[in-house]
């Protein structure tokens, strides 16, 4: 069952206090409609009932459903269910938001997340890439990045994704650093790109 609590905060812009649902915990399991709010980012925002300032909640929150258990927190958390979900670790709300979304299309993060330094080679600038979706009947990867103000999309083909898969398959440290509740992300990968 999902743990949710009221919190006060004070907007940034008129300085007005009120209160806002914070939740502490989402079961997706019990309740299959938070999945939804999770993606679009709804439950991690918080209005200010006077000017209508909209403002990120980011506070500690553990996320469970059929596919994953990802948990927003700054530091290892001991998680009952592990054995039961793939679990991982994020420092902020974007992440757990793709974190969900990669799950959810049937995909590894590890992979995803060596796809994204492949991807930012072949580009030759650094660029902070986050999956969006797979798409078309070859499934490509969609990955949106900020630039000059907009958000841009890049399609990367499938075969790039396996190959990672691929990669992580034989290298037995990659497959080892995956287990448990761990972090996932371009410092993972780099740790194995010398």
């Amino acid at each position: 069952m999902s743990s949710v609590s009221s919190q006060t905060f004070a907007c940034s812009r008129c300085g007005e206090r009120y209160q806002a649902p914070v939740y502490s915990f989402i079961d997706a399991i019990a309740n299959p409609a938070l999945t939804d709010c999770v993606l679009t980012g709804e439950l991690f925002v918080r209005e200010c009932p006077r000017c209508g300032c909209r403002e990120l909640i980011q506070t500690p929150v553990v996320y469970r459903d059929a596919a994953c258990l990802v948990c927003l927190a700054d530091r290892k958390l001991s998680v009952e269910g592990l054995d039961v979900a793939c679990a991982r670790l994020v420092g902020d709300v974007g992440s757990l938001i793709e974190k969900v979304k990669i799950f959810h299309a049937g995909l590894e993060d590890g992979a995803i997340e060596l796809c994204k330094f492949v991807t930012r080679s072949e580009l030759g600038k650094e660029v902070s890439l986050k999956f969006l979706r797979t798409e078309g009947a070859d499934n490509e990867i969609i990955f949106t990045y900020p630039e000059a103000g907009q958000m841009q999309m890049l399609a990367v083909g499938f075969n790039v994704y396996e190959d990672c898969r691929g990669i992580i398959g034989r290298n037995p440290a990659m497959q080892e650093s995956l287990a448990g509740l761990v972090k996932v992300d371009q410092e993972w990968v780099e740790q194995f790109i010398s």
